[in-house]
């Protein structure tokens, strides 16, 4: 993997990412979007403490509250992302959710690139919410309560990512965030715990959109230099189009994919000096 180009590494972390969504749409026919991120959750908690070993570390309180902090929000952006999945295309809803980190980035740096890029990004936001908010308002609701998670995902993330701990942190906010989540999640889960066939596709979705997405992030985004780092990360809404386009028959419209280009420049555009430390070492995209 280490002479592997960091942009084909950083595709198929994107792709699996969405393959674990277009698994999640399916199971939404049988089992509620989020009793699917509960387990999604849980799936994701057990493989990566597994893998980490997280259990042998020793956690102080401050380590442990941002740890359960952030796993929290993760754990709330999957579940809002789910319910939004349900009911607005997968391309459109992550292109959306990307206000949340531009918006981040804006107020981190405070530079006139990124001034124009979340301009870029709201116009795009705009366009993509009149084509949606005709019966959609719930789903873009949902959208846009993923999105600021993500925002909280980032800001937290600066302060787990000081304890140097790698997918330790990760395993154990998610162990965390599972929990915090339950109330929401488990009712329904019944028919879940009792088909073997439903169970395994549960926490297939946690391995493929967070333990293989987010390791192989990890791995790649240590090596990717700023210049290049926003490039990629507008892979990551055009790859969700292309997914939801092949896989669910989700083809955007001309006026979406304005909005989806609008949005991809803005992500393109701006800086993240400041920023990119931290996404780098917790994760990129992580719904």
């Amino acid at each position: 993997m280490n002479t592997t180009q960091p942009e084909a590494l950083f595709v198929l972390s994107a792709v699996s990412q969405y393959i674990g969504a277009v698994i999640a749409i399916a199971l939404f026919d049988e089992v509620a979007p989020q009793t699917v991120a509960w387990f999604r959750v849980i799936g994701a908690a057990v493989a990566v403490i597994a893998v980490s070993r997280a259990w042998r570390e020793r956690w102080t309180h401050a380590e442990l509250v941002a740890a359960g902090l952030f796993g929290v929000a993760t754990a709330l952006m999957n579940t809002f992302f789910y319910l939004g999945i349900d009911r607005v295309d997968l391309g459109i809803a992550v292109t959306i959710e990307f206000i949340g980190p531009i918006t981040v980035a804006a107020i981190a740096t405070r530079s006139r690139r990124n001034a124009l890029a979340l301009l870029f990004a709201i116009a795009g936001v705009l366009v993509l919410g009149g084509t949606e908010i005709d019966g959609n308002a719930l789903g873009l609701f949902f959208i846009f309560l993923a999105s600021a998670c993500w925002a909280a995902y980032i800001v937290i993330g600066a302060r787990v990512a000081q304890f140097d701990r790698g997918v330790s942190g990760l395993g154990i906010g998610l162990a965390i965030g599972a929990l915090a989540i339950t109330p929401i999640g488990a009712p329904g889960s019944l028919d879940v715990w009792s088909s073997p066939r439903l169970l395994a596709l549960c926490l297939l979705v946690g391995v493929f959109s967070n333990a293989i997405g987010y390791g192989i992030d990890q791995f790649t985004m240590r090596r990717i230099p700023i210049r290049r780092f926003s490039l990629l990360l507008a892979l990551l809404p055009v790859t969700a189009v292309l997914i939801g386009w092949i896989a669910l028959d989700q083809q955007p419209s001309g006026i979406e994919f304005v909005g989806i280009a609008l949005v991809i420049a803005g992500v393109m555009i701006q800086e993240r000096e400041q920023i990119e430390r931290v996404e780098r070492t917790v994760l990129t995209e992580p719904s």
